[in-house]
């Protein structure tokens, strides 16, 4: 898969750190041209990939952020070929703390986002008849965890609309899936106790803290040509945590 991805636009938010950063140099890797969208300036990540990077600040929550960020890829690019939904935010609270400004801002992030950048961005995919989203959800939604109802909402939500999005936008080439992680070792999480994420990591079958470098294969694969017959699916990739039935 060395230039898998030559030729395509590829866009990854929360790419300024973490996971974000680890798909998106993967993917410039596989000679994508990637855009580079995170809240907070993507520069260092950008500065790692070169001149295949370009780099956008902006808030995934917000309709307006997106439509700036399709026209953008449009006048730069003319096309944007790939979407990896991956920004996110986990607040721990559970449901006597769990304020309305919390539910609303983790369902707007983990969630409204990936509507909004269908909305924005399949137009761009229909005109060359060829796209791929991959939105991340997280293997949390089968798990005991408790001070999350907020966050496994919003990551069950991104299934469902995974699913619905799949079937509305199949005929125009354009395939739409959802990676399910468990927790991974990034900033985000370095504040987690040891004892939280060992506790997580020992359900697994893989007894070890998972990294960002663990989500860019399976991503890279969904994202290629090679993958054009699956859709609509959710894949963990998760060390063998989650598990069905």
């Amino acid at each position: 898969m060395s230039k898998s991805h030559s030729g395509r636009i590829a866009l990854v938010t929360g790419a300024g750190r973490g996971i974000g950063r680890a798909i998106a140099i993967k993917l410039a890797e596989l000679d994508a041209k990637v855009i580079l969208v995170d809240r907070e300036d993507p520069g260092e990540t950008a500065a790692l990939i070169g001149s295949a990077a370009t780099s956008v600040q902006a808030d995934v929550s917000r309709d307006e952020e997106w439509a700036r960020i399709a026209a953008l890829a449009d006048a730069t690019f003319g096309r944007c070929d790939i979407v990896v939904n991956n920004a996110g935010i986990y607040p721990t609270a559970r449901i006597e703390d769990l304020t309305v400004e919390t539910w609303r801002r983790t369902l707007a992030v983990n969630l409204d986002a990936h509507f909004f950048s269908a909305r924005h961005l399949v137009p761009l995919m229909r005109r060359h008849g060829w796209g791929r989203f991959v939105n991340i959800s997280s293997s949390s939604i089968g798990t005991p965890l408790p001070g999350n109802s907020h966050y496994m909402a919003s990551k069950m939500g991104v299934i469902g609309f995974v699913r619905g999005l799949a079937n509305d936008v199949a005929e125009f080439g354009i395939t739409v899936n959802a990676v399910l992680p468990t927790i991974v070792q990034t900033p985000g999480t370095k504040d987690a106790p040891p004892e939280f994420a060992e506790s997580v990591w020992r359900q697994q079958a893989i007894k070890r803290f998972s990294e960002p470098n663990d989500l860019v294969g399976p991503i890279a694969f969904l994202t290629s040509e090679d993958a054009h017959f699956i859709t609509g699916q959710a894949l963990p990739v998760d060390g063998g945590l989650y598990k069905v039935g």
